[in-house]
């Protein structure tokens, strides 16, 4: 939760208030396809043995490539870079979701586009703060945004792909789920919806709004996050467990004045897993979220 070590906690009010009834918990059913174990890859860190291989089974010539943010998303553009300049790819074009992916894709010479709302993109790989257990529901914008970097262009991006990879380490894929969910929200009467989402969890989460620098003070401080679209991010932090992440997700979605968060849910995708016993690769078929 390094990302929300320095924020300060919303103020809660103290109301006589029936505690929201918890969400059941329901599961997709994702299909495990197969383990790709150290000794079938190059001997170097495990992280970027999943970067690499992200780039080789499922990056295509002539591909519309979505290019992610974070360290394990840093290792495969370097290496799609080395794939270009080799011949072993070609006529490939990124579209980096972040200030820091396009500026690590210019250095490894890929050829870069703008994202619009009518890109087609084939494929796209992306780190994850966290992703949950059975569900493959990931968490991301968690980590302090560097200069440049949306929330809102990254998922933009992911929700736009016809194929989505997230790669991440062992530790971060995990059920019972704790921590932060960044939400967007207008900077606009920013404390009403921080109130309405903190009565929506009471008792679960605290609500916090993020500082751009220094400590906030007990409403958010004189310096809030300001993102390049604008908004507010208040950080969500649940201090138990997140009994079901796609439906919190979609009630953060229904309060007036939250423009986007940090959870993606509802599309296919597939995880590259990197442990020290090799790659675990898990893939949900279906976007549908079944009892």
């Amino acid at each position: 939760m390094a990302s929300v070590a320095s924020s300060s906690s919303f103020s809660t009010r103290h109301l006589l208030r029936s505690p929201t009834p918890r969400l059941g918990r329901r599961r997709c059913r994702p299909n495990f396809l197969r383990m790709v174990t150290r000794s079938c890859l190059d001997d170097s860190s495990a992280l970027l043995q999943a970067a690499e291989y992200t780039v080789d089974t499922y990056v295509k010539s002539g591909m519309v490539v979505g290019l992610g943010s974070g360290h394990a998303s840093g290792m495969a553009i370097q290496h799609l870079g080395r794939q270009l300049r080799t011949g072993n790819l070609k006529d490939i074009v990124g579209i980096p979701m972040s200030v820091a992916s396009a500026s690590e894709a210019a250095k490894a010479g890929i050829p870069l586009d703008t994202y619009q709302e009518s890109s087609k993109i084939d494929f796209a790989f992306d780190d994850a703060d966290v992703i949950e257990e059975g569900t493959l529901v990931a968490i991301i914008g968690r980590r302090k945004l560097q200069s440049g970097e949306s929330i809102i262009q990254e998922k933009s991006i992911i929700n736009a792909s016809n194929k989505l990879v997230f790669i991440i380490e062992e530790n971060q894929y995990k059920g019972g789920l704790e921590g932060s969910i960044p939400v967007l929200i207008q900077s606009l009467n920013w404390m009403a919806t921080a109130e309405e989402i903190d009565d929506m969890f009471l008792g679960d989460a605290e609500v916090w709004r993020r500082p751009s620098m220094g400590q906030a003070g007990p409403l958010g401080g004189e310096f809030p996050v300001v993102t390049r679209e604008g908004h507010n991010i208040l950080d969500v932090i649940f201090t138990s467990p997140i009994e079901n992440l796609a439906e919190v997700a979609k009630s953060l979605g229904k309060v007036d004045g939250v423009v986007d968060h940090g959870v993606v849910s509802k599309i296919p995708c597939t995880v590259v897993i990197a442990s020290q016993n090799g790659l675990n690769i898990l893939d949900k078929l279906t976007a549908d979220i079944v009892g």
